[in-house]
């Protein structure tokens, strides 16, 4: 069960196993584009790529649905990206339904949790992989990869190093489980110390009156998406990607002031400054600031312009 390219990879590598792939749950066809034309997710294209049945119920709960999954008398259901499940549709396997979760559960419990760690600074992240149950992301474990979380990863590089780590813990869980040799255990709740609540637009927003480190983690642990965001007089402009400077401005400025050195887009923090290399101006393409700078000199009145 998935929906979006993170699942692609434990897809691809139990189908590469030999492991029977009775079925693949995914989402309905979503209207999409200018012409808002019906479009498979990347799940559903694989799968018939690959001629493996597919199922996309609007509602997990529909009766004719849970019966044709009965009637594959499934031993194991794999949820990778997914969305949650009732009971109804979780107890049909035999063995059971796991999921693979983006963090070292019980930490960073919830929908978000590899732009939590990276927002929040964490040094080391990973990979788990525990049955489901009645409440969200609390079931027992089954395995764990550890990963270390480069300094400069973003959102999305840390995305795709889980996405190829998480598939290896969703292929050795699956041998496990039908060797017999797994064992679940319950999670330490008191290793639960972070939660990773869905992200809305409005927590996107960079607030600059903080420390550059804090700014710098908040940016990288948006991009690409849902993406950080500000406003430069009054336009929203979304902050792809920033550095922090060995060689700052010597002067303390307000925070959110603005200076532009040798075509470097800089920015005043808390405690220092914080060079922005990509970003887009709503309406506009994104690109490398450099060439915002050289084409929206109009928008740069009211800053502080280093000669």
């Amino acid at each position: 069960m998935g929906t979006p390219d993170f699942s692609i990879p434990s897809l691809d590598i139990l189908r590469r196993a030999g492991y029977p792939i009775v079925g693949v749950i995914t989402a309905p066809d979503r209207p999409a584009g200018r012409g808002r034309k019906l479009v498979a997710s990347p799940v559903k294209k694989y799968a018939d790529q690959h001629e493996l049945p597919v199922f996309q119920p609007e509602k997990l709960r529909n009766p004719e649905f849970l019966d044709s999954i009965k009637a594959l008398q499934p031993d194991i259901a794999v949820v990778v990206a997914f969305r949650m499940l009732p009971e109804l549709l979780w107890s049909i396997p035999s063995v059971g339904t796991f999921n693979l979760h983006a963090s070292l559960l019980p930490d960073y419990r919830g929908a978000a949790p590899i732009n939590w760690v990276i927002m929040n600074g964490e040094e080391k992240t990973g990979a788990t992989t525990f049955f489901i149950d009645h409440k969200i992301d609390t079931g027992n474990l089954l395995l764990q990869s550890e990963t270390d979380l480069p300094h400069e990863w973003t959102a999305g590089d840390l995305h795709n190093h889980l996405m190829q780590q998480g598939a290896e813990l969703v292929l050795e869980t699956v041998w496990g489980l039908a060797a017999g040799t797994l064992t679940p255990k319950p999670q330490e709740n008191a290793l639960f110390r972070n939660k990773a609540p869905k992200i809305f637009k409005e927590d996107c927003q960079i607030n600059w009156d903080q420390p550059v480190e804090q700014v710098y983690n908040h940016i990288r642990g948006l991009s690409p998406y849902p993406t950080a965001w500000t406003l430069l007089e009054g336009v929203s402009c979304k902050v792809f990607g920033a550095k922090k400077l060995e060689n700052a401005p010597s002067e303390s400025s307000p925070p959110g002031t603005i200076q532009v050195v040798d075509e470097s887009l800089l920015v005043a923090c808390q405690d220092g400054w914080l060079e922005l290399t990509e970003v887009q101006l709503s309406g506009k393409k994104r690109m490398p600031a450099a060439a915002f700078l050289h084409g929206y000199k109009d928008l740069l009145t009211a800053f502080t312009i280093n000669p």
